[in-house]
């Protein structure tokens, strides 16, 4: 097997011409022999960049609108022919078969393509590669003796090794990009599967992960952990500073930035082992930063805090002052990162929420004891004012009704059993992933008391229905105004009598958001 492999010839053929022009000139300048086919020959012509059409190669035309161009034995016989075998190298002489040293290939963006909401099925089939796959194959087959490229981003390293290498690549470079192409090439067959099972009316999902980022451990040191992606895709964050990232940041992370692009207004949020303990909107950043930390003044203490806003450099100057464990935003405002990045720990990271409304498909989760997986729509929606139902006689008014909304968005994002008591677009407190109901509404007044916020004149939401009459005469008791459940219980009955016993609002929103 020989190490260094000169290149001398290379098939070229990509839908996504990215950084192609420089990649081919550098091709060009080392002399390489390039062979090309439709849009991308047209491509290098135009460029000036020299290119044998593979039809005048092979013979044999590109027909049926391009579906078959490179499905060849002059093709694939260049590709998989092993140089170390005599009877091979004869056959490809006998045959004409010129020998490639390099492929470069990338798929029909059929993933691109079906993600729009406007794509037809005939579309669609048209976007499904045949002779692409079938050449990364037989390239990344034979990476003893052939490099296989499958995107854009692998030009430079290429290009790096044909430098420090007089235009050959090293064994140890093939064989990295053989793994990349097998990757591409299986995460390109399960969109395809995944998208026929979507049509064909199945709940299945096919993925192709990659380790991202290997991690210390996991939920604890014992545990051996990764962090994976699908393969070709890349995440919505980027860190900036601070440590690497644990499992349970990561966790953290998810969690955040989700209830943080839940909402359109500005929003701050803590969060301690995948709770909320404050959240607070508001057009002042610093104060509702302030309000979050005041919800629990004790849990926030090595907690994630998110921002759906531009960190600015007065929430900065009030972040700095405590300890936390990363700080999310969509970026950091001027002085705003001077200030944190001095806490060499901390990690700060930024998050493109505008790319997330690609990621709001599917909720997949191991269940390795029932011996399978769990697969469900994200818990997205909720309640509108035109879906809602008034049970109770006393009406609820507009700030009612805001601070209703506000305080069962949190509640989407609490663990079950979970309430939240909010007023003014702020949490005062959160009861949070005990097994009754009325223990978190009992848990949600002592950190109340704690942190000296009153609840008289608050409103609750509970994010799953009352089983009885109790949670409303307690919150009653702490002077509760409105409460938002979303009723359905045998008892809903004694819960209305409750409410209008004690003149409250209750609302039923028929619409449950249990989170475990």
């Amino acid at each position: 097997m020989n190490n260094l492999v000169p290149l001398r010839r290379a098939l070229v053929s990509v839908s996504d011409k990215t950084s192609l022009k420089e990649f081919a000139a550098k091709l060009d300048a080392l002399g390489v022999e390039i062979y090309s086919t439709g849009g991308t020959l047209k491509f290098l012509r135009d460029q000036g960049i020299k290119a044998v059409a593979v039809e005048d190669y092979t013979g044999f035309p590109e027909m049926m609108d391009g579906r078959v161009k490179t499905l060849h034995p002059k093709v694939h016989g260049g590709f998989l022919a092993r140089r170390d075998l005599q009877s091979h190298l004869e056959a490809a002489r006998q045959h004409d078969i010129k020998l490639f040293d390099l492929v470069v290939i990338n798929l029909y963006p059929f993933e691109a393509v079906t993600a729009k909401a406007d794509t037809s099925f005939e579309e669609a089939v048209e976007n499904i590669d045949i002779g692409g796959p079938a050449m990364v194959r037989s390239a990344a087959k034979n990476a003893a003796s052939v490099a296989i490229v499958v995107s854009a981003d692998q030009y430079a390293e290429v290009t790096a090794e044909l430098d420090q290498h007089q235009g050959a690549t090293t064994l140890a470079l093939r064989e990295k990009l053989r793994l990349a192409a097998y990757r591409r090439t299986a995460a390109y067959d399960s969109a395809i599967a995944a998208y026929l099972e979507e049509k064909n009316g199945s709940q299945a999902m096919r993925l192709s992960l990659v380790e991202k980022q290997g991690l210390r451990y996991g939920e604890n040191p014992h545990q051996k952990a990764s962090y994976l992606v699908e393969v070709g895709k890349d995440v919505p964050w980027k860190q900036l500073a601070g440590k690497e990232l644990s499992f349970n940041n990561i966790l953290d992370l998810d969690i955040a930035i989700r209830l943080a692009a839940d909402f359109a207004e500005p929003v701050c949020a803590i969060f301690k082992h995948t709770n909320p303990c404050g959240v607070a909107t508001g057009d002042d950043q610093a104060q509702i930063l302030q309000y979050a930390m005041d919800a629990d003044p004790v849990s926030f203490f090595g907690g994630i805090v998110v921002f759906n806003r531009p960190l600015e450099k007065a929430a900065a100057e009030k972040l700095a002052p405590h300890f936390f464990e990363l700080i999310i935003a969509p970026e950091f405002a001027e002085g705003s990162f001077e200030i944190l990045a001095a806490k060499k720990n901390l990690r700060l990271i930024t998050v493109d929420f505008a790319r997330l409304e690609a990621a709001k498909t599917k909720d997949l989760r191991s269940v390795p004891g029932a011996g399978g997986y769990l697969l469900q729509d994200q818990d997205l929606p909720l309640w509108n004012e035109s879906d809602i139902k008034l049970v109770s006689k006393a009406p609820a008014d507009a700030q009612t009704m805001k601070d209703l909304a506000f305080a069962s968005r949190v509640a989407k994002f609490v663990k079950s059993n979970s309430v939240v008591f909010a007023s003014g677009g702020r949490s005062l407190a959160i009861g949070a992933g005990q097994m009754s109901r009325i223990d978190s509404i009992r848990i949600a007044e002592i950190k109340a008391a704690d942190a000296k916020l009153s609840l008289k004149g608050s409103v609750m939401a509970s994010e799953a229905f009352f089983p009885f009459r109790d949670s409303v005469d307690t919150c009653a008791k702490m002077g509760v105004r409105a409460i938002v459940q979303p009723g359905g219980s045998i008892k809903d009955a004694e819960s209305i009598a409750a409410a209008d016993e004690h003149g409250m609002v209750l609302l039923f929103s028929g619409m449950r958001h249990f989170r475990h």
